[in-house]
């Protein structure tokens, strides 16, 4: 871990060296992310697999504007959805009983990351996710790691959604649809999906009403760490 910082406004960042992976990617300690913007926690670095793994494991996650450093995040509070909590509004609960959709998972991932990189995330002009973390998150998928949830009508791929998987946790990524209510069953069907494989928490990253209708909910990040390290335990 390099012991270089990037002075800013509301306090300094850890700066990490591009051009190697030391200390088994070591991270700073989480309570040295900043408070504004919230969870900054380092800059630079690389997309490599090592690193991103190591990165999920500590509860930190990459988020950067093309043409940005990598900036990566661990924010207090925290969102997640812990699976038994979902909630299903009536109205999707009438789309899902049309069965008009076919879930499918792990058949299109990179073709679901790559719809999904023309929705802006929050306030942010433009995407967060590039190419370069397209090509990383579809080799998280090819390692096993990073997994899809489809949503197809008539052979057409609609909706769907995609994250990283890592022994008993799941981290949520993104979502895209061009279909109303496809990355809704896409959602409904990953998280159905997830129960089966005894995942017991999804982070969600950052508070959206979009996710709280589903029963997301914030915790303290201490929390969120100290569930994250049961779940993960032995799996890296």
């Amino acid at each position: 871990m390099s012991n270089a910082y990037y002075q800013l406004e509301n306090g300094r960042v850890a700066s990490i060296d591009n051009n190697s992976i030391d200390d088994n990617c070591h991270f700073p300690p989480l309570s040295q992310a900043l408070t504004e913007p919230n969870g900054l926690i380092a800059i630079g670095g690389d997309l490599s697999l090592p690193r991103l793994l190591a990165a999920y494991q500590q509860g930190i996650f990459p988020w950067f504007s093309d043409g940005e450093p990598i900036l990566w995040w661990s924010p207090d509070p925290r969102m997640v959805l812990f699976p038994n909590e979902l909630k299903i509004a009536n109205s999707l609960r009438k789309t899902l009983k049309n069965k008009a959709f076919e879930i499918r998972f792990n058949t299109s991932f990179r073709e679901v990351i790559t719809a999904c990189s023309t929705n802006p995330r929050g306030d942010q002009h433009g995407t967060w996710i590039t190419q370069d973390i397209i090509n990383a998150y579809c080799a998280l998928h090819d390692a096993g790691y990073a997994i899809s949830a489809e949503t197809w009508l008539n052979g057409q791929l609609v909706g769907g959604c995609y994250g990283v998987k890592i022994g008993n946790m799941f981290y949520g990524e993104s979502m895209f649809h061009c279909v109303t209510d496809a990355s809704k069953v896409a959602f409904v069907g990953l998280v159905a999906h997830l129960k089966t494989q005894g995942i017991g928490m999804i982070d969600c990253q950052m508070k959206t009403a979009h996710l709280a209708n589903f029963g997301a909910r914030e915790i303290s990040r201490e929390d969120f760490i100290t569930r994250l390290s049961a779940l993960i335990a032995g799996h890296l």
